[in-house]
């Protein structure tokens, strides 16, 4: 991962082209030397748990920031071709006085046919026309110049990111892992198997099988006292992404649900947006994998559509605490970096359904979490 961060500061300032996508990158370039460090430092199951977290959702980050600017890179590079193209006769006119004046001797340059004045006359002109010339051939130059660094960066950034791309699918790998050996995390109470089966088996309806939640628990412990105020509205998305469709929304077959649709990239790790109590985890109707979390009393965040889910029925995890990872094919390099796919959706190609439930009534999602930017 180290490599991968120096790599990336080394690489980026040269593509980056808007004050606001370099300074992205900039915190993306520190978050991932920070979570490179916690990973060298971590000692037990929870420290790895928080640095790999952290090393997978900077590389997210990190990634989304050089996408935006091979993106501008390409327009820049578009936009520079197409001027050049346009001026074709331009140039080859200046590349014929600049050639005439060149390869002429200095004697036959100065000669005019109508005498000494008409010579200088002749000087004159050229002495105003000449600064002119050079102004225009440096500007044609610099165009050129650019055009080949930014063809020259577009080609070479699918072998500088290859290595990072290699590391954060390594931490994924080592997430999963060390989800597994985590056993220090405190439980409210244990789930009932056959309680839960039974219900998941008569339940039609979300609803339904939230307002069953509470039956399907033994040996509960007073929760501690949770609450979710100064939060609401505040609150951090699950996954980065952006959202595809509100609350209320009907989809493309007219199905309306009272959740909001997130669209993610491939593999994207989703984590608790707060501390809360896991009242579910596990395949639901046609939800997919679902994680529902009990924030406060009276309250659940229904989070489906992943494809790894983490964490045990009654456990209690802290806000930031990953919970699963979505699914889809990781696309190969050359498709990461292609610039027509970002902006275009495409590339957030998995989709993760968040639901909030309040005295079991639904609310909407996007007075309780930030949705006004990418994350």
């Amino acid at each position: 991962m180290k490599r991968f961060v120096l790599i990336l500061a080394l690489w980026w300032p040269a593509v980056a082209t808007a004050q606001s996508t370099e300074e992205q990158a900039r915190a993306a370039v520190s978050a991932l030397e920070a979570a490179s460090i916690m990973l060298d430092q971590a000692d037990g199951a929870r420290d790895r748990v928080r640095a790999l977290t952290r090393t997978i959702q900077a590389f997210e980050t990190g990634l989304g920031a050089m996408r935006a600017g091979l993106r501008q890179a390409a327009i820049n590079e578009a936009q520079l071709t197409t001027k050049l193209a346009s001026r074709d006769g331009e140039v080859a006119d200046l590349l014929g006085v600049l050639q005439s004046m060149g390869g002429a001797p200095s004697p036959v340059i100065l000669l005019h046919p109508e005498g000494p004045t008409g010579t200088a006359r002749a000087g004159m002109l050229l002495a105003e026309l000449t600064p002119a010339l050079n102004r225009r051939a440096d500007a044609l130059r610099r165009d050129l110049e650019n055009v080949q660094t930014l063809r020259a960066l577009q080609t070479d950034a699918a072998k500088r990111l290859q290595l990072g791309l290699t590391e954060v699918q390594a931490a994924r790998t080592a997430l999963n892992q060390a989800m597994a050996e985590r056993t220090d995390l405190p439980k409210r109470f244990t789930e009932d198997p056959v309680r839960t089966g039974i219900l998941i088996a008569s339940t039609e309806t979300l609803d339904g099988f939230a307002s069953g939640l509470s039956e399907i628990v033994t040996d509960e412990v007073e929760p501690a006292p949770v609450t979710l105020d100064g939060q609401i509205g505040a609150l951090p998305l699950p996954a980065q992404g952006l959202v595809l469709r509100r609350a209320g929304e009907a989809d493309a077959a007219g199905v309306k649900r009272p959740g909001l649709i997130l669209a993610t990239r491939p593999g994207a790790i989703v984590t608790s947006p707060t501390a809360a109590t896991i009242r579910y985890v596990g395949g639901l109707l046609d939800f997919g994998n679902v994680v529902i979390l009990e924030p406060q009393a009276n309250t659940l965040f229904v989070i489906a559509g992943l494809d790894v889910v983490y964490g045990e029925t009654g456990q209690v995890i802290a806000g930031g605490t990953p919970i699963g990872l979505m699914g889809g094919a990781i696309a190969q390099t050359g498709e990461e970096l292609s610039p027509l796919r970002e902006g275009a959706g495409t590339e957030r190609s998995e989709t993760l359904y968040i639901e909030v439930r309040e005295e079991n009534t639904p609310q909407d999602p996007e007075l309780w979490f930030r949705t006004d930017e990418d994350g």
